[in-house]
């Protein structure tokens, strides 16, 4: 499955950097970030399930947010990007 992961972490407290911080690593972990606190993810039911319970786990409620938006198999036909930063075609080649 193709999800689009967004967050929006408070940084008014050191912790709430440290949050921030480990959202994005966890976030990078198992995606791209295609801008600064939304990713691309291709995960597999299982995946999700245990990404979505860390990112839970990480942030603060109280403060934080976090959306899962389920783009489905056909993901490719929904996302239109322009400008900057466009990214990686996650199920293309892989040079090295």
């Amino acid at each position: 499955m193709y999800v689009l992961i967004t967050y929006d972490v408070a940084t008014s407290t050191p912790s709430g950097t440290k949050r921030l911080r480990r959202v994005a690593k966890a976030c990078k972990d198992r995606g791209q970030r295609v801008q600064n606190s939304v990713f691309e993810c291709q995960l597999d039911p299982a995946q999700f399930v245990l990404l979505k319970q860390k990112l839970i786990d990480l942030i603060d409620p109280r403060h934080d947010s976090l959306r899962f938006y389920h783009l489905g198999s056909n993901w490719q036909r929904k996302v239109d990007h322009h400008g900057a930063k466009a990214g990686y075609d996650i199920d293309g080649p892989l040079l090295v």
